[in-house]
């Protein structure tokens, strides 16, 4: 399990990355910048100009090492991948529970419980920790909310009504999201949530992480024979990883949403690290994208308690153990999906 730890994100550009033996091998001007053991890691995520070879794509996905393309600041382009792992008759469980909505908008609640609780665990982390500096007073109706969306979630069986209540909960929790940058408020103002493309500093990090966290997510759910495509809480559409969607809600608020506010509150990233394009898209430098992806790969080293395992184990590994659970229930082995809800 120690590989599924580890993503190998490679942002410099005119890169070329090749397969000598059992490692990756990382050129940049012919000359060799970096060499890895392919068993230490278990994705590969390129940005902008990099290329790599076919024998290296093949030798990543006969070793189950996921592949993806973005462009320099972070849009998804492609993946690659090899035969798809897993059992069929998994696959066929998932297939029939998609199709069935009843079953469908009890995982969704599931889904929905854990996005919505994190939400307002962050709220309330930052009550603990910080109150003399931010605006409690707002906060604490905003956590109250969230409390009555996740009660609201337990009572409705329509996936359009769950999708409202989410809807609610989303505009609850950002609405007091610029609430919680403590530090540089001048240059870190959160007004509401954007993307395609983020207009401001804040949306760039949280776009930026969440298309990282989609990368970890999806290539955790292929690798126990989940088909990340065909989700529950987002439907099917061509292209679309909707079962990754649907599982990184419950990580959003926990790893990309705090980072950012970490990143922020101190000081690790700052205003001149981005810049504004003439389209009102706001971009990151080469420098700044480096600090953000060393943080989330250092916070996927920090241990925590698994609310349902009941052990610790590292942040890296909970996407890995959340696409097993999923396919436990699936199978029938576990009544319900256990959410990851962070305490």
């Amino acid at each position: 399990m120690k590989k599924y730890l580890n993503t190998l994100f490679i942002t410099t550009q005119g890169a070329y990355l090749s397969k000598e033996g059992e490692t990756v091998i990382v050129s940049v001007d012919k000359e060799v910048k970096l060499q890895i053991p392919i068993h230490t890691i278990w994705g590969i995520v390129c940005f902008g100009q990099v290329s790599m070879s076919p024998y290296l794509m093949g030798f990543c996905a006969e070793n189950k090492v996921a592949v993806s393309f973005l462009t320099e600041y972070g849009h998804f382009l492609a993946s690659v991948q090899g035969k798809v792992s897993g059992n069929v008759l998994l696959r066929r469980e998932q297939y029939r529970s998609a199709d069935d909505i009843i079953h469908s908008s009890e995982i969704t609640k599931s889904i929905l419980t854990g996005k919505i609780s994190n939400c307002r665990a962050v709220l309330q982390r930052a009550l603990r920790d910080h109150s003399e500096k931010i605006n409690a007073e707002e906060i604490t109706r905003a956590s109250t909310g969230l409390s009555s969306s996740l009660n609201q979630v337990q009572k409705v069986c329509s996936l359009d009504e769950l999708r409202g209540i989410e809807g609610e909960a989303a505009n609850t929790y950002f609405g007091v999201f610029d609430h919680l940058i403590i530090a540089q408020k001048d240059d870190f103002r959160f007004d509401e949530r954007n993307r395609r493309p983020p207009l401001d500093e804040v949306n760039c990090l949280l776009s930026f992480l969440y298309t990282i966290l989609m990368h970890d997510v999806r290539s955790a759910l292929e690798s126990v024979g989940l088909d990340s495509c065909v989700g529950f809480l987002h439907r099917d559409r061509p292209g679309r990883p909707s079962l990754a969607l649907d599982i990184i809600e419950e990580f959003r608020p926990f790893l990309v949403d705090r980072l950012v506010l970490s990143l922020i509150n101190r000081e690790q990233v700052h205003k001149k690290g981005f810049k504004k394009m003439e389209s009102g898209a706001v971009l990151m430098d080469d420098d700044t994208r480096k600090e953000v992806l060393v943080a989330y790969q250092k916070r996927k080293q920090e241990e925590i308690m698994h609310p349902y395992l009941k052990e610790n184990i590292q942040v890296g590994l909970v996407f890995y153990i959340q696409a097993l659970l999923l396919a436990r229930h699936l199978r029938g082995d576990i009544d319900g999906y256990p959410v990851f809800i962070w305490k």
